[in-house]
């Protein structure tokens, strides 16, 4: 398998970028794969955690001599960062580019879940599965009755589009979104680059609607953004916790230079389209340049070899987007009623009557008129007579099969226990 430390970096500043460079050839939304796509929107993520990264190891740091070199490092990731984002097309609208964020979150949660190692954190993927599945369900809803645009035209049936865990059911209280971190000095080293992948992909989409979300054409839509931008704060809680706050910012950097080497290799070998696919292998050979760097400050300012961080250094099994539908029915199955008790996960039904959970339920959630995620389907609904869904067959979970009437109970308040098939 392919090891970037055994590869020969070329000298950084070979990667700074003209503007020509930097401008990038756009997509065609009506003919683009979803897969491409979603590769797009993860690494833009990526590169966008990178840059934050650099900045507060910057703001942290006395050293000027390491803050130069990470000065240098921040500015090729930013000029990746552009290279990347722009590759969306002008007529491609922040909906539609939304539907694009839940579908990298659906199918980039559940691959990384089926290849986690450590049963924590696989049940934390799965747990967080199920609330970006139903984000998918409310904006294709909002997109359909917006605009007249199926959703499916956009995922082009990679992913179904149904009722997850609803949105209400996702509005936690704080003190229960926070994990118990992982040993980066025993993990295996899937777990660490799924942890980051996953905490980048989450932050990105966190931010992605902090920004957008206020410029939406309604008050609905206005209102659907900043709902679910709060529960991808949580999220980004729930997975950042699990970072291993011992971790030096020397061993930090270097596990971030690796995880974008890891993801764009695995990104150009899988990638169908020939423009796209001369960037990933462009910005792979800056990342191997970058982790040469990190790797030679780790071992002159802290004097820790790379392996040390990264045994052995060659990748795992390579990310690869394909079909978890049928997955993703199962964790749906299994895990509808669950919710967070602080560092663990238990059914909703098995919490006490003053749990912390009920408690900001009330708080947030006592109108539920006033709660967009299910005003979009009742909405949806009246003008339409139903929801709108894409389902290989009927739900997995028999009280979320009514498309004529949105669940605002299950996974948030006590009942008879769900009937699944």
């Amino acid at each position: 398998m392919f090891n970037p430390f055994e590869e020969k970096p070329k000298p950084i500043e070979n990667f700074l970028m003209d503007w020509k460079t930097i401008y990038p050839k756009s997509y065609c939304k009506n003919e683009v794969d979803p897969y491409t796509k979603t590769r797009i929107i993860l690494m833009n993520g990526i590169e966008a955690e990178a840059s934050m990264f650099s900045h507060q190891f910057h703001r942290h740091c006395t050293d000027n001599d390491v803050r130069r070199d990470l000065a240098m490092m921040r500015r090729i990731e930013q000029m990746q960062q552009k290279h990347i984002n722009w590759l969306k097309p002008i007529d491609e609208t922040p909906l539609e580019t939304t539907i694009g964020y839940e579908h990298v979150a659906v199918d980039l949660t559940a691959w990384l879940a089926q290849n986690e190692p450590d049963p924590y954190v696989k049940q934390t993927l799965d747990f967080i599965l199920l609330e970006d599945f139903d984000h998918l369900y409310r904006y294709a809803n909002l997109l359909d009755m917006d605009s007249n645009i199926p959703a499916n035209n956009l995922v082009k049936n990679y992913v179904e589009i149904i009722p997850g865990r609803p949105t209400i059911a996702h509005h936690r209280h704080p003190y229960d979104t926070v994990s118990r971190h992982i040993d980066f000095k025993k993990a295996d080293i899937r777990t660490k680059l799924n942890i980051f992948i996953i905490t980048a992909g989450e932050q990105q989409t966190m931010n992605f609607y902090n920004n957008i979300g206020n410029t939406y054409y309604n008050n609905l839509g206005r209102q659907l953004y900043l709902e679910i931008a709060l529960v991808e704060e949580e999220h980004v809680t729930q997975y950042g916790s699990l970072i291993d706050p011992r971790l030096t910012w020397f061993e930090s950097l270097l596990l971030h230079e690796y995880t974008e080497c890891y993801l764009y290799y695995s990104f150009y070998e899988s990638e169908v389209d020939s423009n796209v696919k001369s960037i990933w292998e462009m910005h792979l050979d800056a990342e191997i340049a970058h982790l040469h760097k990190a790797a030679e400050l780790l071992q002159k300012h802290e004097n820790k070899s790379w392996c040390e961080v990264i045994p052995g250094g060659q990748f795992p099994n390579l990310l690869l987007f394909h079909d978890t539908r049928e997955y993703v029915r199962k964790v749906l199955s299994q895990m509808v009623e669950i919710t967070a008790d602080k560092e663990d996960l238990k059914n909703v039904n098995d919490l006490p009557e003053n749990h912390t959970f009920f408690w900001f339920q009330n708080k947030v959630n006592h109108d539920i008129n006033s709660v967009a995620s299910h005003v979009v389907i009742d909405k949806h609904n009246t003008l339409k007579g139903e929801d709108y869904r894409v389902e290989l067959a009927p739900h997995p979970v028999e009280s979320l099969r009514n498309r004529k009437e949105d669940n605002t109970s299950i996974g948030r308040s006590k009942q008879k226990k769900v009937v699944s098939i």
